[in-house]
């Protein structure tokens, strides 16, 4: 069966979907994008991930010849074409052709579609293991092309038998490399770091349906903090909301997810 994918003005196969050898993405690793999730026709949280994609890219000073319409016409199109009935669509907004391999001039831009499948119900109920590292992305407000850091460090990831990295810098926790971070203290009292991250469209949703009988804090959170609290868990696109068992090897809470588990129910009712 025939992938579509569209690339700078036009929808092409997969397989002759190129970029040219000379794009900033390619030469500089400089670019944005944006991922968000569909289900049959439906393209959910469209509007905001546009939002902060068009965000990302006035930060970044990369020019779209495109209005975000366009793009979500883009995207709903290649939800037809392909027939995939679930997964994810990928924006990516390049540096494009450099004359001097440097500045940018017209930016790229690239639409792409995928499956994939969301964490199973028992990687829920079992959490997943996070080890710490400190650093700092560049422009983390941004949601650029450069992973950088994240993929570097996978070997030893799977060393400490973790199945993530979390960030840290001048003592207080940001984020997953992919996933936003919430922490339910001793007193019940929803927190997550309010500065040095990508604000997530997820982390978004659960901060307001969070808000209707919890208290909820943005605010910086101490690596011993987040250990000792009650619950930890990570927030994104293509995961949800996923329980955090272990940090560095140390038990979180008492190992159950109450208030993970009550605001996953909530979130996946305001998805349907």
């Amino acid at each position: 069966m025939v992938t579509w994918s569209f690339v700078d003005d036009y929808f092409v196969e997969d397989e002759k979907a190129v970029i040219h050898v000379r794009d900033l993405s390619v030469q500089r690793g400089y670019g944005a994008f944006d991922f968000l999730r569909f289900e049959g026709d439906q393209a959910i949280f469209i509007d905001d991930h546009l939002e902060r994609l068009f965000r990302s890219t006035r930060q970044l000073n990369l020019e779209l010849n495109k209005k975000k319409e366009e793009i979500k016409a883009i995207c709903l199109e290649l939800i037809r074409r392909n027939h995939i009935r679930e997964g994810g669509i990928r924006i990516t907004v390049t540096g494009g052709i450099s004359p001097d391999g440097y500045h940018p001039v017209h930016s790229g831009l690239i639409v792409t579609q995928h499956s994939f499948q969301l964490p199973s119900k028992e990687v829920f109920h079992k959490g997943i293991a996070l080890m710490s590292f400190e650093h700092q992305r560049q422009l983390p407000e941004v949601k650029s092309i450069d992973y950088l850091m994240g993929i570097q460090l996978l070997p030893k990831i799977k060393e400490q038998d973790a199945d993530d990295v979390l960030f840290h810098f001048n003592g207080s926790v940001t984020e997953c490399p992919r996933a936003n971070i919430f922490i339910v203290n001793k007193e019940g009292k929803l927190l997550t770091p309010a500065e040095g991250i990508l604000a997530g469209i997820t982390r978004s949703k659960i901060l307001q349906l969070a808000a209707e009988d919890l208290k909820v804090e943005e605010t910086a959170v101490s690596l011993d903090e987040i250990k000792n609290a009650s619950e930890v868990f990570i927030t994104s696109t293509t995961k949800k909301l996923l329980p955090v068992a272990s940090i560095d090897g140390c038990t979180i809470g008492n190992g159950t997810f109450p208030i993970c588990t009550l605001l996953l129910s909530r979130y996946e009712a305001l998805v349907k």
